[in-house]
């Protein structure tokens, strides 16, 4: 794993059979990460990943949001991304 910090900052961990590791606390201080968080995967060309924290999505402001969205919510527009 490679972590994109400051200060290069290198640990192991082994995968359980389930697919499964546990995040070294070295790691976890360094992105903030904390139980409940959710965390995103990108796998790179290189074979590499990258791994980052997802912020929470505001639902209630996103949802007050589609409504001002109503120019992009046309027949032609479902027909145009029906299937993404």
């Amino acid at each position: 794993m490679h972590f994109l910090l400051e200060d290069k900052m290198n640990a192991i961990a082994k995968v359980t059979s389930k697919g499964q590791t546990t995040i070294p606390q070295e790691i976890r201080a360094q992105l903030n990460v904390k139980p409940g968080d959710l965390l995103s995967w990108e796998v790179l060309g290189s074979g590499e990943a990258r791994v980052r924290r997802v912020e929470p999505m505001d639902l209630e402001y996103l949802r007050a949001l589609e409504g001002t969205l109503s120019e992009w919510a046309g027949a032609a527009d479902e027909e145009a991304y029906d299937g993404l």
